[in-house]
């Protein structure tokens, strides 16, 4: 602290100096200016030094602030800065190493640091680098986190979520769902292990990311891959529109749909070469979009694997653009097997059916290829009171079914089970003999209903006599 208080005397002695030659130049009386008056303590009157600080000629340094000096000298071990007026400053050690990374100072060299200490056992101004530059480049990942510009950032190493990469020196993270469709893991089966060692082909690649989430305090920094190419994809995307037809690829499966990787389609002659050559340079550069399993085709889809699988050539038709997200049908593009079902089925009929699925709310029946229908819990209830699905029907059994109701618009059928004492017929069973299965059920359900009229009529006659 002496050492910086010697400093600041000379520095006020200079300008005293100076202050007094000035005053000789301009003919003014020396040696007697009368200095202002204390403004905390009137009686006082104010020293040069006070003058100089209430004028903020002079920021007293303290602990914590970041001040600006010139190489002195460089060892392997200490740096020494011109911290003028205040005196020299000292860097040591690990805050060379950690704050320069692998810059080489040289002297005359201006350079950037943290104060420590204001005055160390050898009466020097201790420093970092490293808080100093840790605090620049906070500065620099909020100022570029709100102006989201894309900047460049290494892949230091993967885990099963994401990747970690560093932005100015900051350890940050890219989750695996902020990465672009160029490096996005499709793993079929979802495995976990499969999609890390996708994930690892990536490191020690350069990105290009834009900064999502910064937060100093909790040193949290999430950037995205995803938003940096997003800009560049909006630009060939605003050229799509609803209802436009595609010819693409499929280049990922998984649970919930299928990504197909496709060209923009050119609507001008003019342009259409130029995007055709320009595809073959930079195949990176495809646009790619997801067809929903609900929209891969029009029977009732469990595992989309089952449908298409990578490297199938497909059409699709663009059914959404929100942003730089495609939405894509691939049965939009094919007959709908529901519009001419009335055809085919009628409300009342007995057909058998093949169970492909039983969960809490019924079952689900196909009844060919692509026509399903559901047997409700509350009408296999009403008709087989006290009995559980479990018991009544069996998974990938053939069994006879009556049609309730028919939604062409919705899809949907309304089924329930004929007889429960009905027993399965094979799943190979031949058209022929499905079609006496149905002659047979619908002769059982004429008799049924005889019997069923035959009853009502018996119950009115005893209600008649009794009311005589």
């Amino acid at each position: 602290m002496t050492n910086i208080l010697d400093n600041l005397a000379k520095e006020v002695d200079k300008i005293s100096a100076k202050t007094t030659l000035d005053k000789d130049k301009t003919g003014s009386k020396t040696n007697k200016s009368v200095p202002k008056k204390n403004a905390k303590d009137p009686d006082k009157k104010n020293t040069l030094m006070d003058e100089l600080l209430a004028k903020k000629l002079f920021h007293f340094p303290q602990v914590g602030d970041t001040v600006s000096g010139k190489v002195l000298d460089v060892s392997s071990n200490e740096v020494y800065l011109d911290l003028a007026p205040f005196g020299t400053g000292i860097i040591l050690g690990k805050e060379i190493k950690d704050g320069l990374a692998n810059k080489k100072l040289k002297i005359g060299d201006e350079v950037t640091a943290t104060i420590l200490d204001l005055e160390n056992e050898d009466d020097y101004i201790e420093l970092s680098i490293r808080k100093a530059s840790y605090e620049k480049a906070w500065d620099d990942i909020e100022s570029k986190k709100d102006t989201q510009d894309k900047i460049s950032t290494k892949v230091l190493s993967a885990n099963k979520g994401g990747l970690l990469v560093e932005v100015n020196g900051i350890s940050g993270f890219l989750p695996v769902s902020q990465l672009s469709s160029k490096n996005y893991p499709r793993v079929e089966d979802g495995d976990k292990n499969k999609i890390l060692n996708l994930l690892k082909r990536l490191v020690s690649q350069e990105l290009e990311v834009c900064i999502i989430d910064a937060d100093r305090e909790t040193e949290k920094l999430i950037v995205s891959e995803k938003a940096a190419q997003s800009e560049k994809d909006k630009k060939v995307i605003s050229a799509l529109h609803v209802g436009d037809v595609i010819s693409g690829e499929i280049s990922g499966v998984v649970d919930f749909g299928a990504f197909i990787k496709f060209s923009s389609p050119v609507t001008e002659e003019k342009n259409k070469k130029e995007a055709i050559n320009h595809a073959k340079k930079d195949d990176a550069k495809k646009l790619e979009g997801l067809a929903h399993i609900s929209e891969l085709a029009w029977q009732l889809i469990e595992d989309p694997r089952t449908i298409v699988k990578v490297g199938d050539k497909v059409k699709a038709k663009i059914i959404g653009i929100e942003n730089d997200k495609i939405s894509l049908s691939i049965r939009a593009l094919q007959k709908d097997p529901w519009s001419e079902i009335e055809k085919k089925y009628k409300v009342g009929d007995i057909v058998p059916g093949t169970v492909n699925k039983i969960n809490h709310f019924g079952a689900f029946v196909y009844l060919d290829k692509h026509i399903h229908g559901l047997a409700h819990i509350s009408e296999m209830s009403e008709a087989y009171p006290g009995k559980n699905l479990d018991e009544l029907i069996k998974i990938n059994e053939v069994y006879n079914w009556k049609i309730l109701s028919i939604e062409p618009k919705n899809h949907r059928m309304g089924l329930v089970l004929t007889d429960k004492k009905t027993k399965p017929v094979s799943a190979k069973t031949s058209s022929a003999t499905k079609k006496t299965i149905k002659k047979v059920a619908k002769k059982k359900v004429k008799e049924d209903k005889k019997e069923t009229k035959k009853k009502e009529t018996k119950q009115n006659e005893k209600k008649a006599t009794s009311k005589k």
